[in-house]
């Protein structure tokens, strides 16, 4: 077999494995749903309401694929390593890794609760650390891993600081952990959203500020979950020479 050919058998989403942390709301289900319309077999990693990620499941097999959902918490790396073992246990292996859990708390920097500060790093950045982590041990040749960043880390919009701050932190374990992958035909990337109509974007925010950040894009609207999931389809399966890059999926705000 030519190297072409196998490396189009390696990313061929059939019989091919997807976790996807924070699965069962927002960007993360699209993604998850889509990936199971690409023919994956999809495990939904969620950290609290199972009565959501049952709901995922059921949306997933009822457009016809498969999944499973595991809880885990992200920052836990013995429950991390459980879900992985589950993923395996049920379907044999781990192509890809959508890691789209995260926490975003909203604040001046100078008036920011150190609490918050605390829980953001504790799921964005320990979490991405030990999911990537996993990852990287377990996914096998032809695979994608994929962090979830900010478009604010260039907006620089203000409220956002801490957040961008955890966000900026996945990009650069990702950048060098392509790196760190060099030779096992694994990719690794960061998909890095704008204004997005996702319940961790919409909580809190009034409908002036709504549609304030909705001008931010070029086309005068909010990213949808499934706009971020198309980007992740895509390094998912054939973007196989995108690799150690942050993707601004924002709609031209930057």
């Amino acid at each position: 077999m030519s190297t072409s050919a196998a490396s189009a058998a390696a990313t061929s989403t059939t019989d091919r494995v997807a976790i996807v942390t924070g699965g069962s709301g927002g960007i993360g289900r699209a993604a998850a749903e889509r990936l199971a319309a690409d023919g994956m077999k999809v495990v939904i990693g969620y950290a609290g309401g199972p009565g959501r990620a049952k709901e995922a499941v059921e949306a997933v097999v009822a457009a016809g694929g498969t999944a499973m959902a595991v809880r885990a918490d992200v920052a836990d790396e013995d429950e991390v390593a459980a879900l992985f073992d589950q993923a395996e246990q049920a379907y044999g292996g781990v192509d890809v890794v959508v890691n789209t859990a995260g926490v975003m708390l909203l604040s001046p920097l100078a008036e920011l609760d150190f609490a918050d500060f605390d829980r953001m790093h504790r799921t964005n950045v320990r979490g991405t650390f030990v999911v990537s982590q996993q990852a990287a041990r377990r996914v096998r040749a032809g695979g994608a891993i994929i962090n979830f960043s900010t478009s604010v880390t260039k907006l620089a919009l203000p409220g956002y600081t801490a957040y961008a701050a955890t966000k900026g932190a996945v990009d650069a374990m990702t950048l060098i952990l392509a790196r760190e992958l060099r030779g096992r035909d694994i990719t690794a990337n960061a998909v890095a959203p704008g204004p997005t109509a996702s319940p961790l974007f919409l909580e809190g925010k009034d409908q002036a500020t709504i549609d304030r950040l909705s001008s931010v894009s070029a086309f005068g609207r909010l990213g949808t979950p499934e706009d971020a999931a198309q980007v992740v389809s895509f390094l998912a399966g054939p973007g196989r020479w995108v690799n150690g890059q942050v993707i601004y999926t924002n709609g031209g705000a930057i």
